[in-house]
């Protein structure tokens, strides 16, 4: 049976959260703010599971190559948690380096999110919790409703959310194009959706099409979700501007 996953965007959520007695894996991104969040706001899990460490995930980093979304080396990692529970075993040289598979893009982003999804499916665990950024969550379930509230995403600091995998089967991510191989797909808990006052269920796949549409062109309008060299790229060039040229 397929696990049910507890998605959390980094903050300090300890006291809200009811489920540390049922959890049977952590995982986060390997940027400092999520590893810490994990370590500290699930530390009952820890201590009800003390040969349990915090698995560093890769693929859940945050979306930007920014600076701050832009994870440090592995080796500056193995020392600074060299005394905690974290596993670092999949973090890997040039995870940090937003290009190919953890580039800045549409593309790249659905991808390591649908990879992300299979590996989590697969795993043996019943509840698992995966500790990530608000935009990057978007990519991972596939819910893109409300994706927009904030700045660059529709999770608030310290939301949680749980989800279990769908029975549905899809040929195409969200952009409609063909996939090579499943794409199982993330499904919010009814419950989920009532603590946080939602009514009714997700909204249905094709719905999700035009939501994530309307989504990233959001991100975009807000100057979000662009690579630091289309950032550069758009800036206002030095000089004096004569008649609304620059010169």
């Amino acid at each position: 049976m397929a696990p049910t996953v507890h998605c959390v965007r980094h903050a300090q959520l300890r006291d809200s959260f009811p489920f540390h007695d049922k959890i049977d894996l952590m995982t986060a991104s390997p940027l400092r703010r999520t590893i810490y969040t994990a370590l500290e706001s699930f530390e009952p899990v820890f201590s009800m599971h003390p040969e349990m460490k915090l698995l560093a995930l890769p693929d859940v980093q945050e979306t930007s190559d920014v600076p701050c979304d832009t994870g440090s080396d592995p080796q500056v990692l193995r020392e600074e948690f060299a005394d905690k529970s974290v596993d670092l075993e999949m973090v890997h040289e040039d995870w940090n380096n937003k290009a190919g598979r953890y580039a800045p893009t549409n593309a790249a982003l659905k991808e390591r999110a649908r990879a992300a999804r299979r590996w989590l499916k697969a795993r043996p665990e019943k509840e698992i919790v995966v500790v990530t950024h608000g935009g990057f969550l978007h990519y991972l379930t596939e819910d893109w409703e409300d994706s927009s509230t904030y700045q660059g995403t529709g999770w608030l600091n310290t939301e949680w959310r749980s989800y279990t995998f769908s029975d549905e089967s899809h040929g195409d991510d969200l952009d409609g194009k063909a996939l090579d191989g499943e794409n199982f797909t993330l499904i919010e808990t009814v419950e989920s959706r009532e603590r946080r006052g939602k009514e009714g269920p997700t909204p249905g796949r094709e719905e999700q099409k035009t939501l994530y549409k309307k989504g990233t062109q959001g991100w975009d309008d807000q100057g979000l979700f662009q690579s630091q060299e289309e950032r550069d790229a758009a800036k206002v060039p030095e000089g004096e501007e004569i008649n609304g040229v620059r010169v």
